[in-house]
């Protein structure tokens, strides 16, 4: 499961540099910089809580053998 927050994590990395890479040629304003970069942040999120919730399940699983 840590492997998998880390593999989003560093994902969401390279989405934000990419993001701030375009700010910085030009191709995006602040603001949309600064959107793109929340909804990245909120998928972030999304996918870590789905992580948490397999382990959860699989531990649940686990435990009931």
């Amino acid at each position: 499961a840590e492997e998998g927050r880390v593999a989003i994590r560093q994902a969401r990395k390279d989405a934000n540099d990419e993001i701030k890479q375009r700010q910085k040629d030009g191709e995006l304003s602040e603001d949309d910089s600064r959107r793109e970069q929340d909804d990245v942040q909120k998928l972030t999120n999304q996918y870590v809580e789905r992580v948490d919730e397999l382990l959860k399940r699989k531990e649940a699983e686990v435990l009931e053998v």
